[in-house]
C-alpha cells in the first residue's frame, strides 16, 4: 500500500498555530487544491483509485477515516489534525467516511482533474492489479 503520513510543520503561538507547506513538504507539485465540507456523517466520499494522480488529504477541522486498500490489504486511518496530511500515491483505494461534525478535508492533488485517470469501480481496480 502506497501510504505516507506527512507532518506539516507548525508555528507555534499562545494566539494559535499556523501549518506551513510549502514545496519541501509535499512530494509532488501541487496542481490542484479542493475541499470537502458540510459533508452528513453517514455519507461516504472517494470510493475510488488514480491510475497516476498522487493526494494529501489534511483535516483541517473535524476528523474522519480514510480506508484504504490496495487489492491485498486493508488500512484505516484517522485523520483529525490539521498538522498532519496523508499521501496517497497512484493505485490505491480510498473511502471517506464516518465524519464528525464541521469536519473539513483539505485535497492536494499532483494533477488537475481529469476523469481517465480515475478507476471508480473496485472489481475494476481489482482486475487492474492482476
Amino acid at each position: 500500500m502506497q501510504i505516507e503520513i506527512i507532518d506539516i510543520p507548525k508555528i507555534e503561538n499562545v494566539l494559535g498555530n499556523i501549518a506551513v507547506i510549502e514545496n519541501e513538504v509535499i512530494p509532488f507539485e501541487i496542481k490542484r487544491v479542493y475541499y470537502l465540507f458540510d459533508i452528513p456523517s453517514s455519507s461516504k466520499r472517494g470510493g475510488h483509485s488514480h491510475k497516476k494522480l498522487q493526494q494529501v488529504l489534511i483535516a483541517i477541522s473535524g476528523s474522519f477515516d480514510v480506508v484504504l486498500k490496495d487489492g491485498i490489504t486493508e488500512k484505516t486511518i484517522t485523520l483529525n489534525k490539521p498538522d498532519r496530511g496523508l499521501l496517497i500515491k497512484n493505485d490505491t483505494w480510498r473511502e471517506l467516511e464516518n465524519f464528525s461534525s464541521g469536519a473539513v478535508c483539505l485535497v492536494l492533488a499532483s494533477a488537475t482533474f481529469d476523469e481517465e485517470d480515475y478507476i471508480r469501480d473496485f472489481d475494476t481496480f481489482i482486475n487492474s492489479k492482476k
